[in-house]
Order: C-alpha cells, then structure tokens, then sequence
C-alpha cells in the first residue's frame, strides 16, 4: 500500500506545476518554537489555555496571535510552499498584511540565517497557500519559517517535494529561549514581515530560540503573568513593558513588584529592562517612565543583583534619522526594528554571557 493511500498528509498537490506533499508545521523532526505549552494544550496559543480566565479579555485574545512562533527543520526539497489558515481575516490601517497575517522563510543555521522569502493572504482571505522556493539544489540546508505577527493561525502546514529529506534542524547555540515581555512594539507592531520584529532579529543574531509575550495594549505588569514567566526555563527575559503602562503611576505601582516576583522564583535569570524607545511624542512623560524603570535597575543593584541589565529607550532610535523610525511616531518600521535590535543587542549578550 502507498503512504498516500495511509496518510493524506503525503498526498501530492500541484501548486504552479510543481508537485509537494504537506506536514503540519508540529510533525517530527520539524521543530516547533515560540509556543512553550504546546506539548501540554496542542494549540498555537502563546499562554497555556488553563491560565487564560485569569487574564485580561485583551491578553486573552491577543495570547491566540502567534508573533515569535517558528517552524525550524532540515531539508534537501527543491521547492517549498506553505499552506496556512488563519484564525481571522485581519486588517490594519498602518502595518501590511505580510506582517500581521505573513509567514516569511529565512535559509540557513545560526547567525548565518538569511531573508528568502514571504507568503501572505490576498485581501479579505482568512486561508493561503504560497510557493516559497522551486528548483533548489545543493543538498540540505536549515530553513525557518516565521508565523505570523498579528494574527492567530488555525493550521499551518509546509510543503515538500516528493521523496525529499526532511530532518531535526541545527541545534541553537544558546538552549533555553530568551522571553521578551511587552507592548505592541514587543509583539512585532508595525513590521512590514514577521521576521522584522526585533525580537526576531535578536534571535538570529544570538542564535537563540525566543519566546515573545508581547500583547498589544495590553501587558501591564500583572502577577498572574509574572507566575507564568517565572515558570518558565529561560535562558534570559527582556522586560519591555513600559510603553503599555496606562500612565506613570501604574507603573510605579507595579514595575518593581512584576520583576521581584520573577526574581524570588528566578533568582539566577539575567532580566535586561528597556524603557520606551517612542520618546520623542512625550519626552518629559518618557523620562519619569525611564527613571521607575531606572529605580527598578538600581535597588536590585544595591541588593547585590548582578543579573539585572538596563537598556535606555531614549537611544534606541539613533540619533539621526529618528523620525524615519516609525510608521506613526509610535510603532517602528523595519529601520525603527533594527534599531532597536541594535540598541539592546550589548545588554543581551552580556546576560547571556555571548561573545
């Protein structure tokens, strides 16, 4: 009997003349990243699905949106394609359908990872199926296909051509993921591609698997995500969440708490604290929110902390060009991403002890 004949996954499909057959993005020895309960829930959820009736009705909608999911595996297929269903037919007025509902393919391991190529859905469509790569050849390469930013996805499945290879990926050189806590800067709001968000930059650049708990609007500093942190195996966290503070006393009020609750569960975790990068909108409000990020930095300084990092957002637009960093003086393009991936770069390296 034929293995289409026993599993439809490895049935052929013609997409522009050229035959694949389809796995789901979590099928062994693919390696799925960015989702830490999925061996437990079996979604594309960022949170686990118990904790969600705990959290805010932004953050339980938002934890459904994939930014940080990757697809990781070896190949020697001369073409690649993607099939994806997303949860919703989203629409933003400033960042591109690429970014929030996309899937883009970089090619190659470690730092040595570049851009190739990106499929997204046509306007209105909640389902797409893209043609990445044809008529490779060279033998096997690592390849990582990044899920979307702004959007959740039902299905994701990746097409092969038939009788090709497929294997575990390159091992990270860093083992446990770095978290990123945050805005809708965090979240990967407004890259043009999901692989654009700095977070993802600092992956590649680390060669670590990342973790991204950005929620637009919506991270606050509340304990219930702190415990869910601080559960985790993490080989650093970024704290990023001042931009979504509603004003300076809220994160006053819970700024220090959030990351002490990590640190009495986590007392080895190196934790990089960033300000707002989006300053130049309200730089007098922008100093007071840097000054309880900055008093957080000095009084687990003063207790003897030397795993505590602190990165000025002040700087990480540059100091030329600052207005071309965004799309609306808040959210960065991908200038404003490489920016900031550039600006916290030092500070992560030393946390994770990188040369």
């Amino acid at each position: 009997m034929r293995i289409e004949d026993i599993d439809k996954n490895f049935a052929s499909e013609s997409i522009d003349g050229v035959d694949l057959f389809f796995l789901d993005a979590f099928t062994a020895p693919m390696e799925l990243g960015g989702f830490p309960f999925w061996a437990h829930d079996r979604v594309y959820c960022r949170l686990p699905v118990s904790s969600l009736p705990e959290q805010s009705a932004g953050v339980r909608g938002l934890a459904w949106h994939c930014s940080g999911g990757q697809v990781r595996f070896r190949t020697d297929s001369s073409a690649l394609a993607v099939r994806v269903e997303l949860s919703s037919v989203a629409h933003m007025n400033h960042m591109p359908s690429s970014g929030h509902s996309g899937v883009d393919m970089y090619i190659g391991a470690g730092a040595a990872k570049h851009y190739a190529k990106t499929a997204m859905p046509v306007a209105g469509q909640s389902r797409y199926c893209a043609l990445l790569a044809k008529g490779v050849a060279g033998g096997e390469r690592d390849v990582t296909l990044n899920f979307p930013l702004y959007n959740g996805v039902k299905r994701l499945e990746v097409g092969f051509s038939p009788q090709s290879r497929v294997s575990a990926p390159t091992p990270f050189k860093v083992g446990k993921p770095v978290l990123f806590y945050g805005s809708s800067i965090t979240q990967g709001g407004c890259a043009s591609r999901p692989g654009n968000c700095y977070c993802h930059h600092l992956g590649r650049r680390l060669d670590a698997p990342i973790i991204n708990f950005g929620f637009s609007g919506n991270a606050r500093g509340e304990l219930p995500m702190a415990a869910i942190i601080a559960s985790l195996d993490l080989s650093a966290l970024v704290l990023d969440y001042d931009h979504n503070a509603p004003n300076v006393d809220h994160l006053v009020a819970t700024h220090q708490s959030f990351f002490r609750t990590i640190r009495e569960r986590r007392p080895d975790l190196p934790v990089v604290l960033v300000t707002r990068p989006d300053v130049d909108l309200a730089p007098q409000e922008s100093e007071r929110r840097r000054a309880v990020v900055r008093q957080t930095y000095d009084e687990a300084c003063a207790a003897g902390d030397s795993r505590v990092y602190f990165v000025d957002g002040f700087t990480l637009f540059g100091r030329s060009d600052r207005d071309a960093c965004t799309v609306d003086g808040c959210h960065p393009n991908d200038l404003g991403f490489v920016r900031m991936a550039d600006g916290i770069e030092p500070a992560l390296r030393a946390a994770l002890g990188a040369s």
